[in-house]
């Protein structure tokens, strides 16, 4: 783990980088570890601290303690409203706002804050997204402290708010949220891990196995101004018109160039704030595109880091005004040039600071990493249908399988080293690691430079980078928490079944050479059973599509396809077997997110007729007044016109497919609210597979066209040129 510059560390700081826990280096407005030490008794801290780091419930006797210093802390900092910060099944954060104040008796106020307020909100669940969990009348829901992720304080211009990182679920106790499923599997993957680091040191002092997150944001930058003429901006996130631009990303000079100044003020800005919240934010640079940017994380447990990634995309946007940006989240904002993604570099670690996924320099003597190594790849292997299904959205399907993202089929890149050990698993015995020497660059005055025992595969959309693995194909937009869910909850299932195998095949009281045997023999059945999805080569040739085809592998395209498979036996099987997901709440996900799929696109396609209507055909019209008003003025001079007619006609039948693919789209949308009524998604986006998306784009085809024809002084939209280009 990378230093990160953090002066005055607590004795433990190692532990806690190996583990992921970074915030406390730069946070100033969150109720960090120290700051408890400080302010809460002595027992009372050692109780909160057995809750933060080894998952223990919270003793309720605390609550109205902690309460006390929270609310004087935050008081002290500036704040008059508390509030419980949770993430619905919107895609965004929430928050209700109560002041610190309650009758004191006497028919005046005083400032309160206590425990059950502390542990427990009341918002109205039937408000939000539930996928028939609720109806609209059984409003009752609840928000529970999440005790393991930093209270933080939101500062505005004349306002200071506390906001206390919450759960979310019904009256009835079912998951209405995206924190509550994560949490419960990150409690299924430590269980069984636990199994396997027990399996390996019966007699290890590891109490808790945590799983871990980083994340890199993609996004774009464009001025404001220009967005506020774009109503497709506006209202989709993206353009759903626009001709591609003459220079775009083909001299590949944006990537890692120099960063304009002006965004780098923003960069700065944005970064301060999220220090201030103990968002550890590391590296940012240009990306590929013009105008796209990227801004990684450091590694946290995986709820602090999805908790903290919904910070960044806010202040991103947040920070963006205020420099004259307006920040793109889309995957796809703009056609022709790359969209932008959020890998999702995931681990497992113990409470002690041991990376369970760190091969070390002798890996194939390292039996405990192989284990926890072959039980991912059975995991991918089993449920890459699911994966698939995690980032899944209208955005993402215009991105994924192009040359800036991975393809839709799920494979894993293991790299030189890691398959080489494989085969030699699978041969029966491990006796080698590749080692990757040294690079001399051929000038004394460059340093031999180490190299790394395996290349990298940017066309894998899950590949093993160092200590991680990088799940890359997580649109931009997107929560991480759905798909580190998921991940932990298929990572958590392989590892019971392989430690089930482990611990019958060994018995009671095995002996070193008799582990050594059955995790040989162990392995080397599930690599057979379970090497298909492994794949180091190149994602994006068409070669790969049928060797992935051959091998049986899922290859699902569109999110309309993925999203089918949320509610097949087997996942429905997965979710209950782990304890993450009971039946309704994964059926309710799954509505959810075929509901606003479709919805999306139902936008899109409506956001595209209007600006066809009132932007683009008068344009057109004018355009072609003012042709047909030169040709007639040519002829009056008794000059020839044949190519001036020509044009006009030319243009004039462009005017006229636009009208035809405008009512085409006008009709399938039409037609689409009437299937809308019956309340069936899965119809619903079929329909929009079949019949809208293609007449928006037989439609966008035409206008795009008409861009390059209609003079600039009369077409109305800000171009690409325009929207792209930062001064």
């Amino acid at each position: 783990m990378t230093d990160v510059h953090a002066p005055n560390r607590h004795p433990d700081d190692e532990r806690r980088l190996n583990r992921g826990e970074v915030h406390e280096y730069f946070a100033d407005d969150v109720f960090t570890e120290r700051i408890m030490e400080r302010r809460l008794p002595r027992e009372v801290f050692k109780k909160v601290l057995r809750t933060l780091h080894h998952g223990e419930r919270l003793d309720p006797n605390v609550a109205d303690v902690v309460a006390a210093a929270m609310k004087d802390w935050a008081v002290e900092n500036g704040a008059t409203h508390f509030s419980h910060w949770f993430q619905p099944l919107t895609g965004l954060s929430a928050q209700k706002h109560d002041a610190f104040l309650g009758p004191d008796g006497h028919g005046g106020a005083m400032g309160q804050f206590s425990g059950d307020l502390l542990v427990q909100g009341e918002p109205d669940a039937s408000s939000f997204p539930s996928g028939g969990l609720r109806s609209t009348f059984e409003a009752r829901g609840y928000t529970a402290w999440d005790a393991s992720s930093p209270v933080f304080l939101i500062r505005g211009a004349n306002h200071v708010t506390m906001c206390i990182p919450t759960a979310f679920v019904s009256w009835t106790g079912e998951a209405l949220d995206k924190k509550t499923p994560l949490l419960r599997s990150m409690e299924a993957i430590s269980e069984q891990a636990l199994r396997v680091v027990r399996f390996f040191d019966p007699e290890t002092h590891v109490d808790r196995v945590f799983s871990t997150v980083g994340a890199e944001l993609e996004y774009f930058l464009v001025d404001r101004d220009a967005f506020y003429e774009r109503p497709d901006l506006r209202t989709c996130g993206r353009t759903l018109l626009g001709h591609t631009m003459t220079k775009g990303q083909q001299l590949d000079d944006h990537y890692f160039g120099r960063i304009p100044e002006r965004t780098l003020t923003f960069m700065a800005d944005a970064e301060h704030e999220l220090y201030r919240l103990g968002v550890p934010v590391k590296t940012r640079h240009n990306e590929v595109a013009p105008a796209q940017f990227e801004l990684a994380s450091f590694f946290e447990t995986a709820n602090v880091a999805c908790d903290h990634q919904m910070l960044v995309m806010e202040a991103l946007r947040r920070m963006a005004p205020k420099h004259g940006f307006e920040c793109l989240l889309n995957e796809k904002p703009f056609a022709g040039v790359n969209g932008s993604g959020k890998h999702l570099n995931w681990s497992m670690a113990t409470d002690s600071g041991t990376n369970l996924l760190d091969p070390r320099a002798e890996t194939h003597t390292n039996m405990q990493f192989l284990v926890f190594l072959v039980a991912v790849i059975r995991a991918i292997d089993l449920h890459a249908d699911l994966l698939r299904a995690t980032i899944a959205s209208s955005g993402n399907d215009h991105r994924l399988g192009a040359n800036e993202a991975p393809p839709a089929i799920i494979s894993i890149f293991l790299g030189d080293m890691l398959m080489d050990i494989i085969e030699q698993l699978e041969l029966g015995e491990t006796k080698k690691t590749i080692k990757g020497g040294k690079i001399d660059l051929g000038a004394d005055t460059l340093p031999q430079i180490p190299r790394h025992s395996g290349d990298r595969n940017r066309t894998s959309p899950f590949a093993f980078t160092g200590n991680k693995f990088e799940f890359r194909a997580v649109g931009a937009s997107a929560p991480i928490a759905w798909p580190a869910t998921v991940l932990n909850t298929i990572v958590a299932d392989s590892i019971s079944e392989i430690a089930d195998m482990l611990e019958k095949a060994a018995g009671a009281k095995p002996t070193p050479a008799k582990k050594k045997a059955v995790v040989g023999s162990t392995l080397k059945k599930l690599i057979k059973a379970h090497k298909r999805v492994i794949f180091n080569g190149d994602g994006y040739s068409e070669e790969w599509h049928a060797e992935a085809e051959r091998r049986g592998l899922p290859n699902m395209p569109t999110s309309a396809e993925a999203l089918r498979v949320l509610t097949r036996k087997k996942n429905v099987d997965l979710f209950r077997r782990m304890k993450v997901l009971n039946k309704p709440e994964l059926e309710g996900r799954a509505h959810i997110l075929m509901e606003k799929y479709a919805k999306e696109l139902i936008i899109e396609a409506k956001t595209l007729d209007s600006i066809v209507t009132t932007d683009v055909l008068p344009a057109a019209i004018r355009h072609q007044t003012e042709l047909a008003e030169a040709v007639g003025a040519t002829e009056a001079a008794d000059v020839d016109a044949g190519e001036l007619r020509e044009q006009l006609e030319e243009f004039a039948e462009q005017v006229s497919r636009l009208r035809s693919t405008l009512a085409v789209l006008r009709g399938a949308h039409g037609s689409a609210d009437e299937i809308a009524d019956d309340e069936d998604p899965k119809k619903l986006i079929a329909f929009i597979q079949e019949s809208v998306r293609p007449a928006m784009a037989d439609l966008r085809e035409v206008a795009d066209e008409l861009e390059t024809s209609v003079s600039s002084d009369l077409w109305p939209l800000p171009t690409y040129g325009d929207l792209i280009a930062i001064r």
